[in-house]
């Protein structure tokens, strides 16, 4: 099987490494910046493949995947990586488009910092826009990366990611824009302040992209709250921490 890979940034890096590794596909990996064995920046090349992991920036995908509209054929699966689903879901294209989303990433970007294991054990989001798709393909590529398929609609995906990646990057930024004038906090900050604003350090293009791209889901989110804070300062204090840390503790065992 032939697999191309367009864009190769922490995600594409890290998928094409991946994929590599394996050595059980043929893999081509298209970048304007990178050099090196079976990579290139002709799109064309793709036109033989399989299967095309789709790794650009969000404001950048629907572009791709409009070049690609014109040189890949019709039985050819694309996928793409972005953490929203509903704006690629909206078009239609000549080659079996199933957006998916990887729930793995570091703060850091750049071919230089992807790797080998970024997948492993991560959720991977597949949202197939018709029912008749076939994603057995897709899902078994996913399995070989290391990942965990799962299922559901644009919509209920990018309601989800605001609730567990945007807002979460939003208020990282909030709580760190907050101490800033303050240069005692700052001088006396540890491993609680530095593990909570660790998101304030992703890649200024994709919080943009995620912050307009998602505000009604990131709006909603944040109204959703500030109700829960109010629940929170209430003389049940006590309580409800100790319900959200057995809660947690579940999710992250």
């Amino acid at each position: 099987m032939k697999i191309g890979v367009v864009g190769l940034g922490l995600i594409g890096g890290s998928i094409f490494r991946d994929l590599n590794a394996l050595q059980k596909y043929e893999v081509i990996g298209i970048s304007q910046s990178q050099k090196g064995e079976n990579i290139t920046n002709d799109y064309i090349c793709l036109k033989t493949c399989d299967i095309v992991f789709v790794c650009k920036p969000m404001n950048k995908t629907l572009s791709v995947l409009d070049e690609l509209n014109g040189i890949l054929p019709k039985n050819t699966i694309v996928t793409d990586v972005c953490s929203l689903k509903r704006f690629v879901s909206n078009k239609k294209y000549n080659f079996n488009f199933i957006p998916s989303h990887p729930m793995a990433g570091t703060e850091k970007q750049g071919f230089e910092n992807s790797f080998e294991g970024l997948f492993k054990g991560a959720k991977w989001v597949i949202t197939p826009i018709n029912s008749s798709d076939n994603t057995e393909i897709l899902e078994s590529i996913v399995k070989d990366l290391g990942a965990i398929p799962v299922y559901t609609t644009p919509d209920k995906h990018d309601k989800a990611v605001a609730l567990i990646s945007h807002l979460p990057m939003v208020i990282s930024q909030a709580l760190f824009k907050n101490a800033a004038d303050n240069n005692l906090a700052l001088n006396i900050a540890s491993s609680g302040f530095r593990d909570t604003t660790r998101l304030a350090m992703s890649n200024v293009e994709m919080a943009q992209d995620m912050v307009t791209m998602n505000a009604d889901n990131i709006e909603e989110t944040l109204l959703s709250l500030y109700r829960v804070l109010g629940e929170l300062l209430s003389p049940s204090y006590k309580d409800e921490i100790t319900k959200i840390k057995s809660q947690r503790e579940k999710m992250f065992k």
